[in-house]
């Protein structure tokens, strides 16, 4: 089977799979670009990309260059002489770079396109309480998300199954994708086709921190979508008052139920042994969550840290 050089553009752990199924693979890395390292947490400690922390255990190149289209990095791409590139959770590639390989530019998505386009395209699927989802292999070009699409794979959404488990599970599937994407470019056996039109093109934008509240206005089922949608990450969240002082508190997963009553959405139901808000519909109970200012806990060790619940209500 013929093999390929690639040259290799991702940042975090997604990505980071797979570049490890290429190298793996019988194909030839001739290099890794990623994310410049920055400075995070409390004592500003530098942190390297998953990318390029599997490029420098295993010896590939690694290349991170703050634009891409700066003129040293534009050179020093064209020198690596790669057949193609593969772009995985990377930035916005300009027309000068992604046009350099004589083979093309292809990134992998995850989701079946042209739906789910966009950045957050693993939340919004289990937002939306979709059965099924999948990752696409396609050509870039100048517009995102929207070039000719290589191969797909798809891929069913478990009932409760939060955006971090499918995370997971896509990153393995798309990895895989990518392989066999290389072996059919290698092997002309792929004929690139168009993104089917569709009635309607359901997106995925970026999620920005006060898109992800919780509306305890909805009903019980799109509040439990939105919630796991949103877990680990960002994470969705309510406010509660404690003691008079207005706390966020994100909820990361729970159960529903459907029953009549006369509360207001947003009311807060608490004591020893239950914890739940009202709904439009029914209510909600938290399993696992974290208040503002302490770690994630389940409901249970939550309600054992405090004496009485009297200084607790809904914000």
């Amino acid at each position: 089977m013929k093999s390929l050089k690639v040259l290799f553009f991702g940042t975090p752990e997604f990505a980071a799979t797979s570049l490890e199924a290429i190298h793996l693979s019988h194909h030839q890395i001739v290099g890794a670009v990623t994310a410049p390292d920055k400075a995070s947490g409390r004592g500003q400690k530098i942190s390297q990309s998953a990318v390029k922390i599997y490029a420098v255990e295993n010896n590939i190149p690694v290349f991170q260059p703050e634009k891409l289209r700066n003129e040293d990095f534009l050179a020093e791409v064209q020198k690596l002489n790669a057949d193609i590139f593969v772009v995985v959770a990377f930035r916005m590639m300009p027309k000068i770079l992604f046009e350099i390989p004589e083979k093309g530019t292809f990134n992998l998505h995850a989701s079946l396109l042209p739906q789910y386009r966009g950045a957050a395209p693993i939340n919004f699927a289990i937002i939306n309480g979709e059965k099924e989802t999948g990752a696409t292999t396609f050509f870039i070009n100048e517009k995102i998300d929207e070039g000719n699409i290589l191969l797909q794979d798809r891929l069913n959404i478990a009932e409760n199954e939060n955006a971090g488990e499918l995370h997971d599970r896509l990153m393995v599937l798309g990895a895989n994708l990518i392989v066999k994407t290389l072996d059919g470019i290698a092997e002309n056996s792929i004929v690139e086709k168009p993104q089917p039109d569709a009635d309607e093109i359901k997106g995925a934008f970026k999620i920005y921190k006060e898109q992800t509240k919780i509306d305890w206005n909805l009903n019980s089922k799109t509040i439990h979508q939105f919630i796991l949608g949103m877990s680990p990450y960002p994470a969705a969240f309510t406010e509660m008052k404690l003691n008079n002082e207005v706390k966020t508190l994100k909820i990361f997963g729970g159960t529903f139920e459907i029953k009549a009553h006369q509360k207001n959405p947003g009311n807060l139901k608490i004591e020893k042994s239950d914890f739940y808000f009202y709904t439009k519909d029914g209510i909600y109970r938290p399993e696992s969550l974290q208040l503002q200012g302490k770690k994630r806990m389940s409901v249970k060790d939550f309600l054992n840290g405090f004496q009485n619940f009297e200084g607790i209500s809904e914000a």
